[in-house]
């Protein structure tokens, strides 16, 4: 996401780097650079007008830090004013008294069904009871749909069976709500192609007769400024608490993301960044202005890495890197770890664009299957050769390829890979006891 920008933003920075001075010819030229990019970031043009505007005046006036070099004054400017442009995270709104309802509305094909499932597994992590029930009763096999997400993501979905009217299904589930003791009813709304009356009549009566806590307006972030006007009629005739965007990891521009609080007034309170069921993150603005400047988002990679790793494994894995017992299985143990964590394409987009980092090109395809084929591999040895990978002479790898339905050179390959890692751990481990002795020399330690 926002790898268009992002590339752009760092070319105006790399100009600015080595100048003494911030001059207006430099930052004439760096602005009309960054408003190409955000143009072709498909932001909205009053909204990238009155962006240049606030970057000029403070690179110009006297809120400048002296001691900050110019492309540091103008990456700060520009970090302030991307902040200021996406708001303060806003706190998700629940009711006084259980069940709290939430309202999914959009158009039709924004994903709202697939949201919805999302939404409820994002609170059943997060410590709530969430029921989902769908209120379409006009596309075909809407409900089911439902249903059918609901059982994969394992939370109830209340089956409204043999009623028909929006209101009827709303106020029966909100009924089973109260009885069965769930906190949050998720509610997937009816869309269309275009907004209509009759769309905004029915989501108006929803909304009369639940009261909701949230209304959410889910939109898919590819369709640029179209999602974002669709936003803003459905915040005027509804008042929507939030924006939910989908697809925001298969959207390299990032245009609706930008604009869509500065033009409808509703804050982005999620993104959906994959397919899977738990592809679903809050919208936090400061890390998201750190991914377009190309500083990364450590603090969403953390978060990552503490949901997905074994902390067990972890800490065996460390005491066994301590005494350089690093061995194929444990090989195969970090590929499983490294491949839960999502695709690797957005764990790389959460490192900062610096160093050897910045060398890694936006368009890297990771195949994921040769992970796949890796672990088959590893799979294939006995438990002799994965603890002790000398004793792999020719005629096993001939064994373990056929085993695995790969070839000798992929076996070949998955140990020399092996043999690397094995041998940048011990290099680190050295590296680690030289600096440990280093500082007790200099009386450091």
């Amino acid at each position: 996401m926002f790898d268009n920008l992002t590339e752009r933003f760092q070319k105006v920075f790399k100009t600015l780097r080595g100048q003494a001075k911030l001059t207006e010819e430099h930052l004439n030229t760096a602005l009309g650079a960054i408003r190409e990019g955000l143009l072709d970031a498909d932001v909205s043009l009053p909204v990238v007008e009155e962006l240049l505007a606030h970057i000029r005046e403070k690179s110009l006036g006297t809120e400048v830090t002296l001691q900050l070099l110019p492309d540091q004054q103008v990456v700060k400017i520009v970090r302030d004013e991307l902040l200021e442009l996406l708001g303060q995270p806003v706190r998700l709104q629940f009711a006084s008294r259980p069940p709290s309802v939430w309202l999914l509305v959009g158009l039709q094909g924004s994903g709202k069904t697939t949201t919805t499932g999302k939404l409820a597994k994002w609170l059943a992590e997060h410590g709530h009871r969430p029921m989902v029930v769908s209120t379409d009763v006009y596309r075909p096999a809407a409900r089911e749909q439902l249903s059918q997400v609901a059982q994969a993501i394992k939370q109830p979905c209340f089956p409204a069976a043999g009623l028909e009217k929006p209101l009827e299904i709303a106020r029966a589930a909100l009924r089973e709500a109260k009885l069965s003791a769930h906190d949050v009813i998720l509610v997937d709304t009816a869309g269309r192609l275009h907004i209509d009356d009759q769309l905004m009549d029915e989501l108006s009566m929803l909304k009369k007769e639940l009261s909701p806590a949230e209304i959410l307006f889910v939109a898919d972030a590819m369709t640029g400024q179209d999602a974002v006007r669709s936003a803003g009629e459905f915040h005027r005739r509804l008042g929507v608490t939030g924006v939910l965007l989908t697809k925001l990891d298969g959207d390299a521009r990032g245009g609706a993301a930008l604009s869509i609080r500065k033009v409808t007034g509703a804050p982005v309170k999620f993104v959906g960044v994959g397919e899977k069921y738990d592809a679903l993150e809050p919208f936090y603005p400061d890390r998201i202005v750190s991914r377009i400047l190309g500083m990364g988002d450590v603090l969403s990679l953390i978060e990552k890495v503490e949901k997905t790793v074994d902390q067990k494994k972890a800490q065996k894995l460390a005491e066994k890197l301590r005494k350089s017992e690093f061995t194929l299985e444990d090989f195969r143990d970090q590929i499983r770890q490294l491949r839960k964590m999502g695709p690797l394409e957005q764990v790389l987009g959460m490192l900062p664009k610096i160093g050897p980092l910045a060398k890694i090109p936006k368009d890297l395809e990771i195949d994921e299957k040769q992970f796949k084929h890796m672990e088959a591999i590893i799979d294939s040895m006995t438990a002799e050769e994965r603890n002790d990978h000398t004793v792999i002479d020719g005629s096993r790898r001939k064994r373990i390829a056929r085993g695995s339905g790969t070839s000798v050179q992929e076996v070949n390959q998955v140990l020399r890979q092996f043999q690397e890692m094995r041998r940048m751990i011990k290099q680190y481990g050295s590296m680690k006891g030289k600096m440990r002795g280093m500082g007790r020399l200099a009386g450091l330690s």
